[in-house]
């Protein structure tokens, strides 16, 4: 894991995505420098995992302006989606309950070979397994994840782990290539109070250490840059006159048709690390998605449109 790298600073004015049924979010400003830890809070149904997705590059704006890392968005949307990475997003990227701990860190530490030239060694060879090895051992310490605390060690399944101990597991695979910025979805969901204060913490050390950090949760800590999405009016108005399991409807249809073609150029998998080349291929992120509510299934299906994880 590359603890070098300076975080992503984040500028935003007025940005938005807006889709064929409405507005998911609009009108959100960020200044932020790189290493901050920036608390997205809303409603549900305003916007707030679309607006990770966006300043990720996983979903196109549709309004305003942006740079992350000083790449214009939509523009060089590929080039962010390669600095960047996302973590504990129901519907778009999770944890698969079945895998164990090991294997999903097995399965992400060697996604990035094929980027870092390690290729040149066979699958399996010493080279291959001391750099694994080191990754994940990097990414555990980072999120203080011990597996000598977890029931079977790296062999515990997902459905196993603690909801603080799937947290930190989703977070030690999205830092584990050293992206600049991390967003991380519903950070305090379902946790107790000192389950949240230590989600926070960990966020905070994260973001201490150089790491941008973008976060969504219903608690922000007082040192946080906080950013508010609220419904847009036609979608609050819509809300209002629907039941309300439907409020979040404008979300659904967030993502953008086809990107610009610049950004088709510069596209990148979802969480290649940051010295990765650009590649419209797509890979795997050692998580899975699936749905998990409403509003994650909207958002699931306003990320598929964009074409590219």
């Amino acid at each position: 894991m590359n603890t070098t790298r300076q975080g992503a600073a984040v500028n935003a004015r007025g940005i938005g995505v807006e889709g064929p049924r409405g507005w998911a979010f609009q009108g959100i400003d960020i200044t932020a420098e790189p290493g901050a830890l920036i608390a997205v809070q809303g409603s549900s149904g305003s916007g707030r995992t679309c607006l990770l997705l966006a300043l990720t590059g996983r979903m196109r704006i549709t309004a305003g302006e942006a740079t992350v890392a000083g790449l214009p968005l939509p523009k060089r949307m590929g080039t962010v989606r390669s600095r960047t990475a996302i973590a504990h997003v129901p519907g778009v990227v999770e944890l698969e309950p079945a895998l164990t701990v090991g294997e999903h860190l097995k399965e992400q530490a060697l996604l990035g070979h094929r980027f870092q030239g390690l290729g040149a060694s066979l699958p399996w060879g010493k080279r291959q397994k001391e750099a694994t090895r080191a990754r994940i051992d990097a990414a555990l310490a980072a999120v203080r994840l011990d597996p000598g605390t977890l029931v079977k060690g790296l062999g515990t399944a997902v459905r196993d782990l603690e909801r603080i101990e799937a947290l930190r597991l989703s977070v030690a695979l999205g830092i584990m290539h050293g992206p600049q910025l991390l967003a991380v979805d519903d950070v305090d969901l379902k946790l107790s109070a000192e389950e949240r204060a230590e989600a926070w913490q960990l966020l905070r050390d994260l973001a201490q250490a150089g790491t941008t950090i973008v976060a969504a949760g219903s608690e922000a800590p007082a040192d946080a840059l906080v950013v508010r999405t609220t419904p847009a009016p036609a979608t609050a108005a819509k809300a209002e006159a629907a039941p309300a399991e439907a409020a979040p409807e404008a979300e659904a249809d967030a993502a953008p048709a086809e990107a610009a073609p610049e950004a088709e150029a510069d596209a990148a998998p979802a969480d290649a690390p940051a010295d990765a080349p650009a590649d419209d291929s797509g890979t795997a992120d050692g998580t899975h998605p699936h749905t998990d509510g409403t509003d994650k299934e909207e958002a699931a299906h306003a990320f598929a449109e964009t074409g590219r994880a």
